[in-house]
């Protein structure tokens, strides 16, 4: 894989509050949610994008419509169209309105079987279709208990990153399997770890550049933990699941983002 040249911590950077709302909200629940979060008025340097289920991309695109927060989507298919009965483009997804795409989200891999070239490629066809990609990556309990987690995150980040890739055209997100949900969160000096290590594998000589890669965590993320990740080093911001579908919450840590 291709490694760029940038020293990850030398200059201030944008913030990234993403909230992934999974597969909940029907109609009018999803544009409540959206027009609540609307109304937060992001920091200068914070990108804030929600991403909600297929189905209401529409619906929320339209209520976000006066806001500068941006729309994602939860997934997308690695091939352009075809014969592929359920599956999403994602040049569908551009026409949509989204801005970025989750792949190989923890779930997706566990519950789905989705390997590190079927990541890959979806990142591939996001790409090219203009999106963003989010590149999920990280380890489940028995990985992290064995002491093999960083070898998990190595493997992840080598094979599901496209080589040759502009180091802007896409985002990584380290979400700890086993804190996804569960309320349990790593320590910051686990996080930082694991954030510098996937840093290593993206940037051959950290002296020089221009651009890089973001990257953000995930995992139990919450309006009372918000700000310490995001200040820890290597964090350029969070990946929200739960608490995003509380407005008051997803708020406090878009704000959380604004104050570091």
């Amino acid at each position: 894989m291709m490694r760029h040249r940038f020293n990850p911590y030398s200059q201030k950077s944008m913030k990234y509050v993403f909230g992934n709302w999974k597969m909940n909200g029907i109609h009018e629940e999803a544009v409540a949610l959206a027009k609540a979060v609307g109304t937060t008025k992001p920091q200068k340097y914070t990108q804030v994008a929600i991403f909600p289920p297929f189905i209401n991309l529409h619906l929320v695109k339209k209520a976000l419509s006066r806001s500068s927060i941006a729309l994602g989507a939860q997934d997308c298919s690695p091939e352009e169209n075809g014969a592929f009965t359920g599956d999403i483009s994602a040049g569908m997804l551009k026409d949509a309105g989204c801005k970025y795409v989750l792949v190989g989200h923890s779930e997706r891999r566990t519950l789905h079987g989705e390997s590190d070239e079927t990541v890959r490629n979806k990142a591939i066809a996001a790409i090219k279709a203009r999106l963003v990609p989010v590149i999920c990556v990280g380890e489940n309990l028995a990985e992290r208990e064995s002491g093999k987690y960083l070898q998990v995150i190595t493997r992840q980040v080598e094979q599901s990153v496209p080589s040759l890739t502009n180091p802007s055209s896409y985002l990584i997100a380290y979400e700890p399997v086993w804190a996804i949900g569960s309320g349990k969160t790593p320590i910051l000096a686990e996080i930082s770890e694991a954030h510098k290590t996937i840093a290593s594998l993206l940037y051959h000589d950290t002296s020089k550049a221009d651009k890089k890669t973001a990257i953000l965590y995930g995992g139990s993320v919450k309006a009372n933990n918000a700000c310490e990740i995001m200040a820890t080093e290597g964090v350029d911001g969070v990946l929200v699941g739960g608490a995003s579908l509380k407005a008051d919450e997803f708020g406090k840590i878009i704000e959380a983002a604004g104050s570091i």
